[in-house]
């Protein structure tokens, strides 16, 4: 990748190593991952062992303790696959679910579950949207009653990512019922009783990334695996959505990177009219411009990463930019994608071409993490006095 001003010797590291291991341990084999709809347990379990799960994680705790530009180095990287059902498998685990564990857990919960997460062996999974509450998140129906030494959860989950075949999920939950942030957050296992997968689901893309509507069912959880400060977890969940946000628009630019530099090679290498089809300038300026869009994302999103980055960055509030990022990044990466579709020609749209995969993995980003639209919306209300 070029360097830029937020890159250091460790991040530049980082992103090389994740690029090795894609190359060679993903891409290779991600066709059948796409077609049986899962990442083989294996190839998280290498990743962990190699230490990509513990980036965030404090050094006391096993981790290397770095901030939201390891975040963002990493899913570019990741997005190098190609396979971003897989990329999305991975930062579910490391920057959706993960960071509310490392945010809230007691000393208690980290000595029992981080061990497992940092290896590969406990897979998670973020519990939050529901058939009626999607980017808002104070809409959420599912309901915890206290009930002894524990909580009783009733309610229904969709779009999980990761709680087909994962470990444990973190389930958002209404326990304040004249309030409507009163939520919160509880640790539930897989095999809890009660708590049940109900459907895979059948997605356009990220084909290889499991998704699970839940059903919780008189589900009963001890206090010890409330996660956080009861009624607190609308804000505890609102402190991680910067993250979410960004490492949905990197692993986007890495595969956006990936798509541009196949068309570039496909389009000069494709006869047409006496020539080649680079040799058109129409093709060859519009993905000039594609490539321009693409480096002004990258800068955008690694800026807002330094902004809120607390360890190695300003550590200061990035909601107004990273908002930004999302809303425009998501919408320019859909749009590469659909013109390295077009400049395929007819190959673009057979399923044996990578970008083909790209263009339909892609359609997803300007909706998961906060629809654009929501986006537009907290930059908007950021934008006036």
């Amino acid at each position: 990748m070029n360097r830029n001003i937020y890159m250091t010797d460790e991040l530049q590291a980082i992103y090389d190593q994740t690029v090795e291991f894609v190359s060679k341990e993903v891409t290779p084999h991600g066709d059948a991952w796409e077609e049986s709809g899962k990442v083989p347990r294996d190839v998280l379990q290498k990743m962990g062992a190699l230490g990509m799960f513990g980036l965030r994680v404090p050094e006391e705790q096993g981790g290397l303790g770095m901030g939201m530009l390891a975040s963002a180095v990493f899913s570019e990287a990741l997005g190098a696959s190609t396979y971003a059902g897989f990329d999305v498998t991975v930062l579910v685990h490391t920057d959706m679910a993960g960071p509310h564990l490392l945010n809230s857990g007691t000393p208690e919960q980290l000595e029992q579950w981080l061990p497992g997460v940092l290896s590969g062996e406990t897979i998670l999974s973020i519990g939050v949207t529901e058939p009626d509450a999607g980017s808002d998140v104070a809409g959420i129906r599912t309901k915890a009653v206290k009930d002894g030494d524990g909580w009783r959860i009733n309610g229904t989950k969709t779009f999980i990512t990761n709680a087909v075949y994962g470990d444990m999920t973190i389930v958002a939950a209404k326990t304040d019922p004249d309030n409507k942030y009163g939520i919160t957050m509880f640790l539930v296992p897989a095999g809890t009783d009660g708590f049940s997968v109900a459907k895979k689901l059948d997605k356009h893309g990220w084909r290889c990334s499991d998704t699970a509507e839940l059903v919780l069912d008189n589900v009963f959880v001890p206090d010890d695996q409330v996660l956080g400060t009861v009624h607190r977890g609308f804000y505890e969940t609102m402190k991680n959505f910067q993250n979410e946000r960004m490492v949905l628009i990197g692993m986007g630019v890495g595969a956006a990177q990936v798509a541009i530099d196949q068309t570039l090679a496909h389009t000069q290498e494709r006869s047409a009219f006496g020539g080649n089809l680079f040799d058109l300038g129409a093709i060859r300026q519009r993905m000039a411009m594609n490539q321009a869009k693409l480096d002004a994302v990258r800068a955008s999103m690694y800026h807002a990463a330094w902004l809120g980055d607390e360890v190695m960055g300003a550590g200061q509030d990035n909601v107004k930019e990273m908002s930004g990022v999302k809303a425009f990044g998501a919408e320019a990466i859909m749009q590469i994608m659909y013109d390295c579709v077009q400049f395929h020609g007819g190959m673009g749209y057979m399923r044996e071409t990578p970008v083909e995969r790209m263009y339909r993995d892609a359609r997803i980003l300007p909706i998961g993490g906060g629809a654009t639209e929501v986006m537009l919306e907290e930059v908007a209300k950021r934008s006036y006095q």
